[in-house]
């Protein structure tokens, strides 16, 4: 039996979703930019689509909404319209623990446009370093690009609050939120968020199909051209099975977020602990006050993760040893690596649960992989009363 733990990479298509794209591979298979009855069957499904899209994240108008290839071509095209409409300002502000979407192009226009990149730094729970982000603001950045929460730990961001920050010095905000959407309440109306990048695949969508959030007001400059489709903002034929499967995953996740958030958590949290209990030296990553619902990040001392992430695989269990997008080279994790150097010299392994969880799951977890930790650290079990380090929940609770 396969236990699939790496939600955060991708996740399964949920039953619905698929029993909602099939008519538009086939009996309803028309362009939606088209004028007959057919093309504008498809017209209509995507329309609903963006209502659909529109009610999960909050966003005033459904014509804010432009659908994309996923996170990112949505986080390319927020940065590049950013520097396209304000060609007085040359400076980019965002952190050090930004998906590779984000930092790869930063580093990018560094080089081939002499763009100035403030990467801002995070202390050892990945929270951000919120005086060196007062003091990157100036009226030279021309776009703000912070994750709404880290895909590998789980650290939430202020975003709300960033982005009232950044609007001071009139720069455009922008969140990648592809790892927290479907997994915590959006209601972007109330905030100073002007763009916002998301995936269908985080929550139960299809791949390779996601949107881009533009309020209404910011300028923009499309990054694909050609046709007209999407008011000039995104050329091409529209994916209307991908679009389609995507509203229908946005439906479902906002009916599910309760779940998501207690029940999900749950599984978490019944992880966490049986790790922290049964397995000395073993600690959390993250903020332990603001994490996703989902996710842990877990480092036992002494051991290099990807040799439990092999482990755990030949046991059936699914998990990560960092971000799917940049697993598979031998760099250790950047976002690691900016909070606790110590820490990124080992790893961390990544557990990240859906709705399809189940309690079975983590017990099966619990019961293979002390062993497996043992084996790798090549000693004898620790005493119970051996050596256990733990969340500084009173350091988070003096913030």
């Amino acid at each position: 039996m396969s236990i699939y733990l790496d939600n955060n990479a991708t996740t399964r298509v949920d039953s619905e979703v698929l029993q909602a794209m099939l008519p538009f591979f086939a009996d309803q298979f028309g362009n939606p930019s088209s004028m007959h009855d057919i093309g504008a069957a498809a017209g209509a499904a995507m329309k609903t689509a963006r209502q659909q899209l529109q009610a999960l994240i909050g966003a005033k108008f459904d014509h804010e909404i432009i659908f994309t290839s996923g996170g990112t071509e949505s986080n390319n095209t927020a940065i590049l319209s950013a520097l396209d409409v304000m060609p007085e300002r040359s400076e980019i502000v965002t952190s050090a623990v930004e998906h590779p979407a984000v930092l790869t192009l930063c580093g990018h226009l560094e080089k081939t446009r002499g763009i100035k990149v403030h990467r801002i730094p995070v202390d050892q729970h990945g929270r951000l370093d919120l005086d060196a982000y007062r003091a990157a603001l100036t009226h030279r950045v021309a776009i703000v690009s912070i994750m709404w929460a880290n895909n590998e730990t789980g650290t939430i961001f202020p975003v709300a609050r960033l982005s009232e920050m950044a609007k001071n010095v009139g720069a455009i905000f922008h969140t990648d939120a592809v790892p927290a959407i479907g997994k915590l309440p959006v209601d972007l109306k109330s905030t100073a968020i002007d763009m916002l990048s998301l995936s269908g695949h985080k929550f139960h969508g299809p791949k390779g199909v996601g949107a881009l959030y533009i309020k209404s007001g910011v300028p923009f400059h499309a990054l694909i051209m050609g046709g007209h489709q999407q008011r000039n903002r995104r050329a091409g034929t529209e994916n209307t099975p991908g679009i389609v499967g995507l509203g229908k995953a946005a439906e479902l996740a906002l009916w599910r977020m309760d779940e998501e958030i207690t029940w999900v958590k749950s599984l978490r949290d019944r992880l966490e602990e049986g790790l922290l209990k049964r397995i000395p030296k073993t600690f959390v990553t993250g903020d332990p006050l603001a994490r996703l619902p989902n996710t842990t990040n877990v480092v036992f001392e002494g051991i290099g993760s990807e040799a439990v992430q092999f482990l755990l695989n030949r046991h059936g269990i699914a998990c990560a040893s960092g971000s799917a997008c940049s697993s598979g080279s031998s760099r250790q994790s950047h976002v690691l690596e900016a909070m606790n150097p110590d820490a990124a010299a080992l790893g961390a392994v990544r557990f990240s649960f859906s709705h399809f969880s189940r309690e079975e799951d983590v017990d099966q977890v619990l019961e293979v992989i002390p062993g497996i930790v043992m084996k790798l650290r090549g000693s004898f079990p620790f005493s119970a009363g051996g050596e256990r380090r733990r969340i500084d929940n009173s350091a988070a609770a003096a913030r």
